[in-house]
């Protein structure tokens, strides 16, 4: 596989599994939704979802489009550019404390499964002290695990310079590109290319805090009243995704689905599926919100943010979980 995908690689495969199921007519018919996420692992309940029909049977024409940076992501679902957004839900919090926008979480999804990788002269992470680190946005999600890690291992923020680049695979080629960059967290595929390209592995991100939940949905909450239906049928099309993708019987198809959708060699496909579909460590059963794995989202936030005076608030102000029961119990 080309390391350097381009993500109009990418796009061209979710474009054309976006029209999956039945005629023009029908199509025409269904309620369309513009779903934004980040390429990766986290999409398979979606590929799945398009790939089997099950959106089309509940009315809706989804459309997935990948961003490059959580930034894009958070502004264009603000600004109502798409519906849906699939990311770290510490994105949501940061546009609730920090746009003032009102997002609202409506799912779970995993844990990240988010690994450190920096450049293979470096022996430890100490010595990233005077270099400079690759993040997505400075103030969010998995910079914020990356900060923590660093300063577990004696370094402070001033110790090391950080430089925004974008999603997983994004830095993933800044660090194969520019050698001055010492390390990045990145999560499947791309961690599994980051071996292949010779970077060292430095363990898992989320080791500093427990329980994470890393991935999830959220979408403005006005949306959300308005179209509560449309949002219910939406998670229950997506669940029946995640069913379907982590169905041992399933397994040859949803890697082969994997591989196709983000350009992966098989055998990287194998080893990323290998990891999401892991009976315990592996993806959240039915996307299921941790609540647990939340609060440590907050407190990494209070924590290295020093947010709402170092003290997390309750978690309940930032996610609505009533869309998902509802989609729950009618499967």
């Amino acid at each position: 596989m080309d390391i350097g995908l381009s993500r109009r690689d990418f796009l061209a495969g979710t474009s054309a599994a976006a029209g999956f199921g039945g005629t023009p007519a029908l199509a025409q018919a269904r309620t369309a939704l513009t779903v934004m996420a980040f390429p990766g692992h986290s999409n398979l309940s979606v590929f799945s979802a398009q790939h089997k029909g099950f959106f089309a049977r509940r009315g809706l024409a989804v459309e997935l489009k990948f961003t490059p940076n959580s930034g894009a992501l958070r502004e264009g679902l603000a600004k109502g550019e798409h519906h849906i957004a699939h990311a770290g839900v510490d994105n949501a919090v940061a546009m609730v404390e920090q746009a003032k926008a009102d997002a609202v979480i409506v799912t779970g999804g995993d844990n990240g499964f988010n690994t450190i990788f920096v450049q293979p002269e470096i022996g430890s992470l100490a010595e990233i002290r005077g270099k400079t680190i690759a993040v997505d946005a400075p103030n969010t999600a998995y910079a914020l695990l990356l900060y923590k890690v660093l300063k577990d291992a004696g370094l402070g923020r001033g110790d090391y310079q950080v430089r925004p680049v974008g999603g997983s695979p994004e830095r993933l080629a800044a660090l194969r590109q520019d050698k001055n960059l010492a390390a990045a967290v990145l999560f499947p595929p791309f961690s599994f290319q980051a071996q292949e390209a010779g970077l060292k592995d430095m363990g898992p991100a989320a080791r500093v805090v427990g329980a994470y939940q890393a991935e999830g949905a959220f979408v403005m909450r006005d949306w959300a009243k308005a179209n509560g239906e449309v949002l219910v049928r939406y998670i229950a099309a997506l669940i029946e995704g995640r069913r379907w993708a982590l169905d041992p019987a399933n397994r040859s198809e949803a890697t082969g689905l994997l591989a196709e959708r983000l350009r992966l060699s098989p055998e990287i496909a194998a080893k990323t599926f290998a990891v999401i579909s892991h009976p315990t460590a592996g993806m959240a059963k039915d996307a299921k919100f941790d609540l647990e794995g939340f609060r440590n989202v907050l407190k990494l936030r209070a924590e290295i943010e020093g947010q709402w005076g170092g003290i997390p608030p309750a978690p309940e102000r930032y996610f609505d979980l009533s869309y998902y029961d509802r989609a729950l119990a009618n499967l």
